[in-house]
């Protein structure tokens, strides 16, 4: 849900039926910028992506990743500032002497970054029902903080299996990328409609420039270009970029090559609709992303997952 999908109005609409609004903190300073005609630091951007996802009401937060190094403390002072309720941050606690309020599990079939190398994505063991309770043991050991799965989650009953096995919430991206208050471009949702199972691939050379397995629609445009050899690298945005020897931010694989990676940054912009002339788009989607086949409101959608489901929950689990 990275990268122009999950803004204020996903989530603002997500948190007004009930659930848990997510904003993507990623390139936020350039598509606020953009969006209002105004120039935006990460900070400012943040604190105005946020405080715009909670002014209906609910609950909404932010999912800050730390690969995005140069503005992640700036981001993270912006959500808190902003009142988010949730920050979905990933770091080493234990650094801190502190134990998370909830974790998010995310099985191999979530789109995007996968946590997992190659070989490990196919393997019995690291399916999601699998992963669970060995992730549920360890948090009742350590506190009994909540454990919220993802990835692959598509169905009510999904939802019902996942409640019924002790999990304490799910986590939906692919399903929420094909509504009408998603900020995804209407060539992104179409191309997600219009996708068969076997135009959903892991992505390996072309790749991720993170060096992640990453799930993505076989027909984008950037993946294609990238795979053919014909793109030129063009990495001008550098939300990526790691510190080279003297502390500069200064190093991503994408500035120069784009045979074996794309540029992540330049083709999630595009298939949000930030930069659709002049970059080719980048689509991913979890791998049940072809059973989509229209674009529904959020309301509608959180009605089809929620109809008749507190029947189903034990009752220890209804909040």
């Amino acid at each position: 849900m990275g990268i122009g999908v999950s803004l204020s109005p996903l989530a603002r609409a997500v948190a007004k039926e009930g659930g848990v609004g997510i904003v993507s903190s990623a390139c936020l300073d350039r598509l606020l910028s953009r969006r209002n005609g105004t120039r935006l630091n990460t900070y400012e951007a943040t604190f105005e992506e946020v405080s715009l996802a909670k002014a209906g009401g609910g609950v909404a937060g932010i999912n800050i990743m730390v690969a995005l190094a140069r503005d992640y403390e700036h981001a993270v002072k912006g959500a808190i500032d902003a009142g988010a309720d949730i920050e979905l941050i990933c770091k080493k606690w234990e650094r801190a002497s502190y134990r998370p309020d909830a974790v998010v599990l995310e099985g191999p079939l979530a789109g995007g970054h996968l946590g997992f190398t190659f070989d490990q994505i196919h393997v019995e063991s690291n399916r999601l029902e699998n992963l669970f309770f060995s992730v549920k043991e360890t948090a009742i050991k350590y506190g009994d903080f909540p454990v919220v799965v993802a990835g692959g989650i598509y169905t009510r009953d999904d939802i019902l299996k996942f409640l019924r096995l002790g999990a304490d919430g799910v986590q939906m991206g692919t399903r929420f990328l094909a509504t009408d208050e998603s900020s995804a471009s209407a060539a992104y949702k179409q191309a997600v409609v219009d996708a068969r199972k076997e135009d959903i691939l892991v992505a390996r050379e072309p790749g991720s420039p993170c060096g992640l397995p990453f799930m993505v629609l076989r027909k984008s445009p950037m993946f294609r270009s990238a795979l053919e050899g014909r793109r030129k690298p063009c990495c001008d945005k550098g939300y990526i970029l790691a510190r080279n020897k003297e502390g500069v931010f200064s190093r991503c694989p994408a500035r120069d090559d784009n045979k074996t990676v794309f540029c992540i940054c330049n083709g999630l912009l595009s298939s949000a609709g930030y930069n659709p002339f002049s970059e080719e788009p980048l689509y991913t989607v979890g791998a049940n992303g072809y059973r989509i086949d229209r674009i529904l409101s959020v309301k509608s959608l959180m009605q089809e997952l929620t109809s008749e489901a507190c029947e189903a929950i034990p009752s220890s689990l209804v909040a």
